[in-house]
């Protein structure tokens, strides 16, 4: 048993040290279909010899999170020590030699991280063991737990790791058990890209009466303005250099505190302005998660401009957009670093002069 339970931890330190960035995600109404192969470590009073077993896996996605699959899977093996006498419950000795084991067996899935290309899952099931000699006159029921992770390497293909301990109950059996498959998904609800968005692109309100007047600073500029006249509109709309943030981080850098102050002085040349705050976020992450980071980042510009007395908080509204509305549209989601991410990990703030 103890060496069992040094393959067992061994082998869930392999599942959580994967790497964590995001190519793919777990997608709503996906089947995947998942040959495997792996090792099995017999409890010692069965007396049989660790061996190699193979099998597969059909599954459904019923939401990124939560799933449903059936297996079945296949073990070759032969008595251990053939000078045992049969002493316990679930044992085999001689004269049997080959004992063939087959699981068939029906799992629920949790996964943790459904929108990254890591998603280590937990899962839990309800199965029936045949035993050829057979261990009793029926098939065994039995309880399957364990843990693992899948690693996709494109949308619809992806590596898999399990750790199981398949549990006879008649017997009170342990079959610890190590699998490494392939998953190969079809169908299920994919992220939408979005379109890609120019950033300077400006298009006038479709209902206005008057002329709008939109003044936009290039990013990194401090005085640098760029004028664009629409016919019609009924505001005037001051749209400054957005903020930028670390990723999964809500805290002002030192540099978009020097934004702010450089776009303070615009905001006191228009005293009637009102600045909404906008925040927003890159695309890895769930979207709920993003859409409260989103509102965090607002809240943080929103802060700061009270707490330094830069302006006054009736002019100041906030809203988060998430992963929503990106500047750059990111094709590697999980690529954190890209410069589509960083330019989307951002606050842009309006100004509305009526």
């Amino acid at each position: 048993m103890k060496t069992m339970y040094r393959v067992a931890l061994t082998a869930a330190l392999c599942v959580f040290l994967l790497p964590m960035y995001a190519l793919s995600e777990i997608r709503a109404g996906s089947f995947e279909v998942s040959p495997f192969g792996g090792y099995n470590f017999f409890q010692d009073r069965q007396n049989l010899e660790n061996s190699f077993l193979f099998g597969a896996r059909l599954g459904y996605n019923f939401t990124k999170n939560f799933g449903i699959e059936g297996a079945a899977e296949y073990i070759g093996s032969s008595v251990d020590d053939k000078a045992k006498l049969w002493t316990k419950e679930g044992q085999f000795t001689s004269p049997i030699d080959d004992v063939d084991i087959t699981f068939y067996h029906l799992d629920l899935i949790y996964h943790f991280m459904p929108d990254g290309n890591f998603n280590p899952f937990i899962v839990a099931g309800y199965g029936l063991a045949n035993y050829d000699p057979e261990i009793n006159d029926h098939d065994m029921a039995f309880g399957s737990f364990g843990l693992g992770a899948k690693y996709w390497l494109s949308d619809n293909f992806a590596l898999r790791l399990d750790l199981r301990d398949n549990i006879v109950w008649d017997e009170t059996i342990h079959n610890i058990q190590g699998t490494l498959g392939i998953v190969f998904a079809f169908g299920g609800k994919a992220k939408s890209a979005p379109a890609p968005l120019a950033k300077k692109e400006l298009k006038p309100e479709p209902k206005a009466t008057a002329p709008m007047v939109i003044l936009a600073s290039e990013p990194k500029a401090e005085e640098k303005v760029v004028a664009v006249v629409s016919q019609p509109a009924p505001v005037v709309v001051l749209a400054f250099e957005d903020i930028h943030f670390d990723f999964d981080r809500s805290t002002l850098t030192k540099e978009a505190q020097a934004i702010l102050k450089r776009s303070i002085q615009l905001l006191k040349e228009n005293p009637k302005a009102k600045l909404r705050i906008a925040g927003y976020t890159s695309a890895r992450g769930t979207t709920e998660y993003n859409q409260k980071l989103s509102e965090r980042r607002a809240r943080a510009v929103y802060d700061y401009l009270t707490t330094e007395g830069l302006i006054s908080p009736e002019r100041l509204t906030t809203i988060g957009y998430g992963e929503t509305r990106p500047a750059m549209y990111e094709p590697i989601p999980g690529n954190i670093y890209s410069e589509a991410a960083k330019a989307n990990m951002r606050v842009l703030f309006e100004v509305i002069v009526k």
